[in-house]
């Protein structure tokens, strides 16, 4: 294994709460909403924010208002606005609505995307291609996400070489940057350091990132194995928006505020000011009516 003892000096931190943290909301939340959520998420330093996705409206109703919100958020330098684009109808809306990075999503799991979108891993891979090729045409940044990358609740544990391989197709195919997806919060460190080795033989660590969740309270422990690979793009929810649907009443995404407070304390930069991301869990949470997961 090839862990070092020196941590990245910098990591980027990827809010997915606007986009990933609030699709698993059963109340529609109302678009000035997810703009306010967006913009002070956007004003605390956040260099990539996953604002939303353009599925066909009636797939996942809370994000039906996709290009309202492109259209009333205030862009700010330096950050860049990501969407979910599954295929190039929802690319073309994307574009349309000025979004210059795009998101494709598929998993490490025959099953799971046979039962999510009765595809294979192959035909989902297809299926987005022609997204990936027109994005690179038109210099539009894009992302892969790879979900059930360490274990599946219909096949359990995942081989390293299933995850490998499917990144490395993503990579092959132009994607810019892939994150890597403990979509049931069942990873150990262990596991986190061979799929980061595995994945560093075939590609640059810069295109690695990891989206860990905190199901078993293990997601910081695992972010650290990461770090130790030289890992420096993470994932994260301000306030743990977003549950496992999964797993039922367990933890879902990694918090952003404590993924921060980690990272601050073991002297990592960020250029993420924590109470800033504080003050935006606090307003969506308030949306919400519920309070924020402790961090």
């Amino acid at each position: 294994m090839s862990e070092t003892n020196a941590f990245p000096v910098r990591v980027k931190v990827c809010e997915v709460g606007p986009r990933d943290g609030l699709q698993n909301e059963a109340g529609v939340v109302a678009p000035l909403d997810k703009i306010r959520y967006i913009d002070l998420l956007s004003s605390s330093g956040l260099a990539l924010v996953e604002a939303t996705s353009f599925v066909r409206p009636n797939a996942i109703p809370q994000l039906s208002d996709a290009e309202a919100v492109m259209a009333g958020i205030s862009r700010r330098a330096g950050v860049t606005y990501l969407c979910l684009t599954p295929n190039l109808r929802g690319y073309q809306r994307a574009r349309a609505a000025d979004v210059d990075a795009v998101a494709v999503f598929t998993a490490a799991s025959e099953t799971f995307v046979k039962r999510n979108i009765n595809m294979s891993i192959d035909e989902s891979l297809a299926a987005f291609r022609e997204v990936v090729q027109t994005a690179r045409h038109e210099g539009v940044w894009v992302r892969g996400y790879i979900s059930m990358a360490f274990g599946c609740p219909y096949e359990g544990a995942i081989p390293v070489e299933a995850v490998v391989r499917v990144a490395s197709a993503l990579a092959d195919m132009g994607v810019d940057e892939i994150s890597i997806g403990d979509t049931i919060g069942v990873a150990v460190p262990e596991q986190v350091a061979a799929v980061s080795e595995a994945l560093q033989s075939q590609m640059p660590v810069e295109r690695l990132a990891m989206h860990f969740h905190d199901t078993r309270g293990t997601a910081l422990d695992n972010v650290r194995a990461a770090l130790q690979m030289n890992v420096a793009t993470f994932d994260s929810s301000s306030g743990g928006l977003g549950g496992c649907p999964y797993a039922p009443g367990a933890t879902g995404n990694l918090a952003t505020e404590s993924l921060l407070a980690m990272l601050h304390g073991m002297g990592i930069e960020t250029g993420v000011d924590l109470e800033a991301v504080r003050a935006a869990s606090r307003f969506i949470y308030g949306v919400l009516g519920r309070e924020p997961a402790p961090a």
